[in-house]
């Protein structure tokens, strides 16, 4: 685990709430081609695989999570493709995936990268993105998402309690329990196709 990186894992709870809501409500996840944006040890990218996506990609900065996440994978029996790669450097071009599911960092260490992870997110999803942020910020996300980066709708679908354990020197607790939003973001679809 890295503190600059904002590394926490997602819970199974938040993990299940997210990619059920993503199947059963809104037919996102089975048979789409599914990006897992910051994916760690690839919880969210599991989860869709094993409700079909067609194909996942997952993608973190971090080579030791990358290396946790195809284990689990492997375990799973699941085929998941795992890309090294800064999510704000992602060279894909168009809208390629049809989701992305992501629990971006929240930008308590760097200020901003939580919606550096949405921009990209909303410029290379087809249909749909789904995405964890802290509830205090809510206003603020979705004024940004609808005015600045490319959603053509962005809904609040439930909120959820983090459990954040006390993993860094800094934690002064032994959890701190934040309250998060799950949101489904649509990306307004692209006018001209990218080459």
């Amino acid at each position: 685990m890295q503190v600059e990186l904002e590394q926490y894992p997602t819970g199974p709870h938040i993990a299940s709430r997210l990619l059920y809501t993503a199947e059963n409500s809104f037919d996102d996840i089975s048979n789409k081609v599914v990006a897992d944006f910051g994916c760690g040890c690839g919880t969210l990218g599991a989860a869709a695989a094993l409700l079909g996506a067609e194909q996942v990609i997952g993608i973190d900065i971090d080579p030791q999570s990358l290396e946790i996440a195809s284990m689990n994978a492997e375990d799973l029996e699941l085929d998941i493709d795992f890309v090294q790669c800064d999510i704000s450097n992602l060279g894909w071009r168009g809208q390629i995936v049809d989701t992305v599911v992501m629990n971006p960092p929240f930008g308590t260490r760097k200020k901003g990268i939580d919606m550096d992870f949405l921009f990209v997110a909303l410029k290379v999803a087809s249909q749909a993105v789904y995405s964890l942020h802290k509830t205090s910020t809510r206003d603020y996300i979705k004024r940004t998402a609808l005015r600045d980066l490319n959603a053509s709708s962005a809904e609040v679908l439930c909120e959820l309690r983090f459990d954040v354990p006390q993993l860094y020197k800094f934690h002064k607790k032994k959890e701190v329990d934040i309250a998060v939003d799950l949101w489904r973001f649509v990306p307004k679809r692209s006018q001209v196709k990218d080459n």
